[in-house]
């Protein structure tokens, strides 16, 4: 399956080849599936299971554009941490369990990064839930990208 998906997506590299290498446009086409994955699971959980309504986990109240931040971002951590692991960084040397703890650091840094972008965009300035989670996606991709390649998957 792994190598399917990965022939796939070399298919279209010949079109981005004169602008980047392999391995950034592994990490790039991954990173848009996950993003995408991430926008449409985030618009569902905002708008019909949590219907724009304060979600009460007894402890805490969570707004609803932050409770969908915390539901989506396992099933985007385990769908992120997999695609980068086989088949945007599949040559690291790196142990999974090492490769799984410095993703998971970097990862939950940048959903502290997310949380307070959405608190600002929605919360101070008014901006409204989704399109604020498309801004603060966009703030921690390079941020991603440079602390994955460099370090999680060394």
């Amino acid at each position: 399956m792994k190598d399917l998906i990965i022939r796939f997506i070399d298919f279209f590299y010949f079109i981005f080849k004169p602008i980047m290498p392999l391995k950034t446009y592994r990490y790039a086409v991954c990173g848009a599936s996950n993003l995408v994955l991430d926008m449409v699971m985030y618009y569902v959980f905002f708008h019909f299971i949590f219907a724009k309504q304060n979600v009460d986990m007894h402890f805490f109240v969570f707004s609803p554009h932050i409770a969908s931040l915390f539901f989506v971002f396992p099933i985007t951590f385990v769908s992120g941490f997999l695609m980068n692991k086989f088949i945007s960084f599949p040559d690291s040397e790196l142990k999974t369990q090492i490769q799984f703890s410095r993703y998971l650091m970097i990862t939950l840094s940048g959903l502290v990064i997310s949380y307070i972008a959405l608190k600002f965009f929605v919360d101070l300035l008014g901006f409204y839930p989704t399109p604020s989670r498309l801004l603060t996606i966009t703030l921690s991709v390079a941020y991603s990208y440079f602390l994955q390649n460099k370090w999680s998957f060394k």
